[in-house]
């Protein structure tokens, strides 16, 4: 067994993770490598699930018996579970959203329908970058559309990085939005965020960051990064699907208009007009995730248990590792930094001419699960002149041995196709 310095201790870890345990294809064991796509549900998680709904379900703030109390302060608690996780200044910075997809059209939104000095319009710039996921070009795309503002980009170096030698004109006294991932859920590539960050705060423009693929993987710190908001999503970080999060500094919150309207988000209500609640419930329209808080809350209690400086170095040696495995396989060409250095544990390759849709099928009927495809970062792809690549993700459940499997399983796929 391959032994590397940095190691979580995975065999206990993955007596969490019952899915792990599964078999398929005629007795195979599952090999999980998809977590950039959703990570597995520790049993801690599945349990707190099923204690909500099998004895505190009801609907929450509004009710004065007890289950509602209960309700109410499970999902309240999730709250400050997750804003001591990211260590924010304040709990009412946290709103739950169904996803980070959500979370980044709520921003995009409320500025479109800013007063001054936050409006986005036709005298105004948004700027991205080329190796986004589609949540984060879309919403700016929706939102350049309809105000007219301009949208620009960063580009991406023949290594996988953004090339920001032009910061200075991409970025500019027009700007009034920065949007960029802090992790490439394609490429792996941690981005440089101190420096985007400070000429952003140089022209007076807010900083969004998409923290979906750093969130589970390392230290978030929302203070230290400096930004005006923070999106991330709990599906890949141990949590249920459906719910995500949206950080936002508090005087932005009070002075931003909110998204949607509906029960919950109001002060007061006539038939001429409405007030708005404080934040965070003047961005929770209607009925939350409640039961979806109360999982993302577990999922944090699991891994602020193991330590996220843990579970970053873990990733590390494992990526470290997988980077030399990869590149002794012929023909395969990693998309992306071909090294550990700042990077995540997210992978994606091509081998040969071989399209990944048929590697991913064979590895599947290997036991291996492999996301393939555009990942949502066509651009990226596009970029680089592949139709698509074949992506493998580690988390602190993988092992060395998972990659030796897919090294193996590789050889099995160019053996295949001769």
């Amino acid at each position: 067994m391959t032994q590397l310095p940095g190691l979580l201790d995975t065999e206990a870890i993955r007596k969490d993770f019952p899915i792990l345990d599964r078999q398929i294809h005629d007795g195979k064991k599952v090999v999980y490598l998809d977590n950039a796509a959703t990570s597995q549900k520790p049993r801690q998680v599945l349990d707190a699930l099923n204690a909500y709904y099998e004895r505190h379900n009801a609907n929450v703030h509004r009710g004065v018996h007890v289950l509602a109390e209960e309700a109410t302060a499970l999902y309240e608690g999730a709250r400050d579970k997750v804003a001591t996780f990211i260590n924010a200044p304040s709990r009412d910075e946290v709103i739950f959203t169904k996803n980070a997809s959500e979370s980044l059209n709520l921003v995009a939104n409320m500025l479109g329908w800013a007063d001054e000095p936050y409006r986005v319009d036709r005298e105004t710039e948004i700027v991205i970058t080329e190796m986004e996921h589609h949540s984060n070009i879309v919403p700016w795309q929706l939102l350049a559309q309809r105000t007219g503002a301009k949208l620009k980009w960063f580009g991406i170096t023949d290594d996988g990085r953004l090339d920001l030698s032009n910061i200075d004109e991409i970025i500019t006294e027009q700007t009034k939005i920065v949007s960029f991932t802090l992790v490439s859920n394609i490429m792996g590539t941690i981005n440089p965020v101190e420096t985007i960050i400070r000429r952003a705060q140089e022209v007076g423009a807010l900083v969004c960051i998409d923290a979906s693929q750093a969130a589970p993987h390392m230290v978030l710190d929302v203070q230290a990064l400096q930004a005006d908001f923070v999106a991330f999503t709990g599906h890949k970080m141990c949590g249920p699907t459906g719910i995500g999060v949206l950080w936002g500094r508090q005087e932005l919150l009070e002075d931003l208009p909110p998204f949607l309207g509906g029960g919950e988000m109001i002060e007061t209500v006539s038939m001429h007009s409405s007030t708005y609640a404080p934040a965070p419930h003047k961005f929770e329209a209607g009925t939350p995730p409640i039961a979806q808080a109360v999982g993302l809350g577990a999922a944090v209690d699991y891994l602020s248990a193991i330590g996220m400086d843990n579970i970053a170095a873990h990733e590390h040696a494992i990526t470290e590792y997988a980077v030399k495995r990869l590149l002794e396989v012929p023909d395969l060409r990693i998309i992306g930094p071909s090294t550990a250095e700042d990077r995540g544990a997210t992978l994606s390759f091509t081998l040969g001419d071989i399209h990944p849709h048929d590697v991913g099928q064979v590895l599947d009927e290997q036991g291996i699960a492999v996301r393939v495809g555009h990942h949502c970062a066509r651009p990226v792809c596009l970029r680089y002149g592949i139709p698509a690549t074949t992506r493998a993700s580690f988390y602190l459940y993988s092992t060395p041995a998972e990659v030796d499997v897919l090294v193996e399983g590789l050889e099995h796929v160019r053996n295949f196709f001769g």
